[in-house]
C-alpha cells in the first residue's frame, strides 16, 4: 500500500482518482490546489504526488520543484491535457517521474503508480509518441539551462542581461540561443517569445 496524494484543481477528477487508488488499497488523500497541496505533501509524506500541471496558484513544475527539494525520493506523476514535448520534457527535467495525459483509462494510473514505485519511469502512450518524431529518431529537447535561457530571453532580456544574471560569458549565450532555436525550429526572437507563452514556459513568473 501507498500512500498518494492526489493534488488536481477539478474535485471531480480528482476524487474520481481517489476512488479508484482507493479500491486497490491505496491511502488516497486529495488537494484541489497547488499552495494546499504542498501543505498536505509537508505533513502527509507521502510515496507518490499525482501533479496537475496547469493550476491556478501555483504551477505543477513549481510544486514538484518544491516538494523534490524538500523530499527527493518523492515519486511524482504529471496529469496533463498538453501532449506538446516540451511540456512533456520540462516536467522531466524538473524531476517528475511519470506523466499522464489526462484522457488516459484510470487503469493506466494505477500502472504508473505501480512503475513509478519501483523506481522506473512512466510515460504513457500519447506522451511517448509525442517525444518521437515523424521518420522515427528521438526529438531533440531542451536542457535544464535552454529553458532557462529560454525563459529569460522570452521575458526581453538581451544576450548581455542574460549572461550576468547567470554569470556566463556573451559567447555562451549566443551559443545556447541558437541551439535553442534550432531545437524547436524557431527563427525569430518574436517566434521564441510566443513559443514560451504557448508552451507554459512563462506560467507563473507574472508575464
Amino acid at each position: 500500500m501507498a500512500t498518494i496524494l492526489v493534488i488536481e484543481d477539478s474535485p471531480t477528477d480528482a476524487h474520481a482518482v481517489s476512488r479508484m487508488l482507493g479500491r486497490h488499497g491505496h491511502d488516497v488523500h486529495v488537494a484541489t490546489d497547488g499552495e494546499r497541496g504542498m501543505a498536505q505533501a509537508a505533513s502527509l509524506r507521502p510515496d507518490v504526488i499525482l501533479m496537475d500541471l496547469n493550476m491556478p496558484d501555483l504551477g505543477g513544475l513549481s510544486a514538484t520543484e518544491i516538494v523534490l527539494e524538500q523530499r527527493p525520493g518523492t515519486r511524482i506523476v504529471i496529469l496533463s491535457m498538453h501532449d506538446s514535448p516540451e511540456y512533456i520534457s520540462s516536467a522531466l527535467n524538473h524531476g517528475a517521474m511519470g506523466y499522464l495525459l489526462k484522457d488516459v483509462p484510470t487503469d493506466e494510473i494505477k500502472l504508473a503508480i505501480d512503475t513509478v514505485m519501483r523506481g522506473e519511469r512512466y510515460l504513457c502512450t500519447g506522451a511517448q509518441g509525442s517525444l518521437t518524431p515523424k521518420g522515427g529518431g528521438v526529438r531533440e529537447t531542451l536542457t535544464g539551462r535552454e529553458q532557462t535561457i529560454l525563459l529569460q530571453l522570452a521575458q526581453g532580456q538581451s544576450n548581455k542581461e542574460v549572461a550576468l544574471t547567470l554569470d556566463i560569458s556573451v559567447r555562451t549565450v549566443e551559443t545556447h540561443r541558437k541551439n535553442i532555436k534550432r531545437k524547436l525550429g524557431i527563427s525569430s526572437t518574436a517566434g521564441l517569445t510566443r513559443y514560451a507563452l504557448e508552451h507554459g514556459v512563462l506560467q507563473g513568473t507574472g508575464v
